[in-house]
């Protein structure tokens, strides 16, 4: 009798999971992208942290692919985060400087002219949730919901107190200098609520509620932390894990950075509870380089911080799981950027969808599952166009142009900390490289709006920049 009952039990073990293999075979796969705020290259477990534990986040990297050559398209916030939403070289559309936070201006962030990967999805019968920080742009044309999404919990400028208790304003016309949109109440979808928990905590809760919601239809979630970003505020709870860590600075960038993992862990765990994460791509990354200055970050190896083409700039932590398509333990070390994120999600959808605009991006799954063995990228591309800073990345060489200085190229397989300039030796490829640059920047346009370093500059032309229009 026993010997039947355990054979009853094998036997519908094997029928649940041919239904979920099938129903998974079925479907589109769900996507969450989880996308940290100024963290570090060195901060986290899969690149060798050791004073900082993220095994949540490193998790990732252990059932998927760990990209060792993986960059974002700008060096600041606000650039990069348009280049990854909608999968093209923000300039080709003048995002080209970090937005102010201008509650008045339609021109004051991504251009209706971009669709975003939440658009795309929208065809594929996505339900789609950004959640945290946006800086797309305030004004309410460019709010997450006019822009393909159907849920968002978060804010609206380029970051924001941690601790609810200082989100004291109930209306950004509320706001009277750039940086009191930090002090904004969080909105749900349009309407302003009261949080209670500390932000990182809120995000990662509403990320698990979505999860749960909408466990039986394809999902998006655009996971944005604001965290580690200034200002650096933690809870005791978090704070109590580094009482190794003396540095004041770099103790609660750690425990910022350990709240974004715990998140992880969060929906990490939903997804397995739901028997979700066979086919779900979750991508971790960050927005660009640490600030190490700022907010006490590491970029270990690499030159550089948050603001520089060099490669502490623009290299970030980059991981990505699908367990169904990507094998565990990969590591992969051609080049990629944030721009392909957009493209290889959209290559998977089970209703064939169309972009109106090229992508930049590429679908990374063939690359990964060995069906195509070239590099997914002959060149890289960065502009930061006020500085008149350039670089140009092709197969291990790294050009950099900087107004004012002598032109840098540097060999990234046998000098990772870019030290050692190649350029008087190596002319040709210089003058190449040179060429290639001019022709990709023939492409792009100026930026079309103000960005936050001509802060003063914008309020003395917009006077009544937080003064709300009658309609």
């Amino acid at each position: 009798m026993k010997l039947k009952v355990i054979v009853l039990l094998i036997l519908t073990q094997i029928i649940f999971a041919s239904v979920i293999q099938a129903q998974q075979k079925a479907t589109s796969p769900n996507v969450i992208i989880v996308l940290a705020d100024d963290l570090g290259n060195a901060d986290v477990g899969f690149n060798g942290c050791l004073d900082i534990p993220t095994p949540n986040i490193d998790r990732i990297a252990e059932r998927g692919v760990v990209f060792t050559n993986g960059y974002v398209s700008y060096c600041v916030c606000g650039p990069s985060r348009a280049g990854l939403i909608t999968g093209r070289y923000q300039d080709r559309f003048g995002f080209g400087r970090n937005p102010l936070f201008a509650p008045n201006d339609p021109g004051m962030g991504l251009p209706l002219s971009e669709e975003t990967l939440a658009d795309v999805l929208k065809k594929a019968n996505y339900k789609s949730l950004a959640i945290g920080k946006w800086h797309l742009g305030a004004h309410e044309t460019l709010h997450p919901l006019e822009r393909g999404f159907d849920d968002f919990y978060g804010f609206l400028s380029g970051g924001h107190q941690y601790f609810p208790e200082l989100l004291v304003l109930n209306d950004p016309f509320e706001a009277k200098a750039q940086f009191d949109g930090y002090k904004t109440k969080l909105l749900k979808n349009y309407d302003r609520v009261e949080e209670t928990e500390y932000l990182t905590d809120a995000f990662s809760r509403e990320a698990v509620s979505y999860i749960e919601k909408n466990k039986d239809n394809p999902f998006f979630i655009y996971l944005a932390y604001n965290a580690p970003h200034t200002p650096l505020q933690a809870t005791e709870k978090y704070l109590s894990r580094f009482e190794n860590i003396k540095e004041k600075k770099r103790k609660t960038y750690a425990a910022m950075v350990s709240a974004v993992d715990d998140g992880v862990g969060l929906v990490l765990a939903k997804l397995q509870e739901l028997n979700l994460t066979e086919n779900t791509i979750v991508v971790f990354l960050s927005d660009n380089g640490g600030p190490e200055k700022t907010n006490g970050s590491n970029n270990g190896v690499f030159r550089g911080q948050k603001g520089d083409v060099f490669e502490g700039g623009i290299r970030v932590p980059f991981a990505m799981q699908w367990p169904a398509k990507i094998p565990a333990g990969l590591v992969y070390d051609n080049p990629v950027i944030s721009l392909d994120i957009f493209a290889s999600v959209i290559a998977q959808t089970k209703t064939q969808v169309s972009t109106k605009n090229q992508l930049d991006g590429v679908n990374l799954i063939p690359y990964l599952s060995g069906k195509k063995e070239d590099a997914p990228h002959e060149y890289l591309f960065w502009r930061k166009f006020d500085a008149k800073d350039y670089a140009v990345r092709k197969g291990n060489d790294k050009m950099i142009l900087k107004a004012g200085s002598e032109e840098m190229l540097f060999d990234l397989e046998q000098d990772i900390s870019e030290e050692k300039n190649l350029s008087a030796k190596r002319k040709v490829q210089v003058n190449m490289l040179t060429g290639d640059l001019k022709k990709w920047e023939s492409e792009l346009l100026d930026p079309t709006f103000t960005g936050l370093m001509k802060d003063e500059e914008y309020n003395a032309n917009h006077p009544e920049r937080f003064k709300k229009q009658s309609k």
